[in-house]
């Protein structure tokens, strides 16, 4: 059975998949079916398991949000993957389109998050509140097209939301997000995030790997192919 995702790199310990939209990274309380879930099915299936494969969970996109994720197999490419996340010395690049022209053509900002888990929201603001956590992205305005922006974002921290949150506090939210702005354009259940480039040091191998992929033509990202790749 093909998988539902498209897999960009596989060996014994690591598997770099490109998430679909509108599938949970991971199980919540809906009981939909997630990627841990999807990739759990690919690997028993493939390498004929008894049980349940080993997935491990390195970090998550937005249920609307598309592209690269990286799961470890094994729990010591986990764990050695995990030390790299926690010392930000992972690259994660995403690429984002939005209705507004951010203030400047590149910027790395800084803002202050405090999540609301009830609500499953955040909220920002410029200087510190009780409870916030610091979050910064580094973006770059690629190009635009028919009122659409089309930004480069370096991912510095990985706070949760934090992308469609800064963006929509300096004035430019992403395509689809009704989440943060009430006001922008939303076709069916896609945002315009989307997970392009990921490096990493290989777990094992010790070497500098770099995966990259874009958005289909189509929904909100139609016409904008032609701005790929990114250099």
């Amino acid at each position: 059975m093909k998988p539902i995702f498209e897999i960009l790199y596989e060996d014994n310990h690591i598997l770099v998949v490109i998430k679909p939209s509108n599938i949970l990274s991971q199980d919540d309380k809906t009981q939909e079916p997630s990627m841990i879930q999807y990739v759990n099915d690919y690997l028993r299936i493939k390498y004929n398991k008894p049980g349940k494969a080993y997935v491990g969970l390195l970090h998550r996109l937005d249920r609307p949000v598309s592209g690269i994720m990286i799961f470890a197999k094994n729990s010591k490419s986990f764990e050695r993957l995990q030390k790299q996340i926690k010392y930000r010395t992972v690259d994660k690049y995403y690429l984002a389109l939005t209705t507004g022209r951010p203030p400047m053509d590149e910027q790395e900002i800084t803002h202050f998050l405090v999540k609301d888990t009830n609500l499953n929201r955040v909220t920002i603001s410029s200087d510190p509140v009780p409870g916030s956590k610091d979050c910064t992205l580094q973006y770059r305005l690629i190009a635009s097209k028919e009122g659409k922006y089309l930004i480069q974002i370096k991912l510095i921290t990985g706070r949760s939301h934090q992308i469609r949150a800064q963006l929509a506090f300096i004035g430019c939210p992403l395509m689809g997000d009704i989440k943060y702005s009430h006001s922008v354009p939303k076709e069916g259940y896609d945002l315009a995030l989307f997970s392009y480039r990921m490096s990493i040091d290989h777990p094992v191998l010790k070497q500098r790997e770099t995966w990259e992929a874009y958005p289909s033509s189509k929904g909100y990202w139609k016409g904008m192919q032609v701005f790929f790749p990114i250099k």
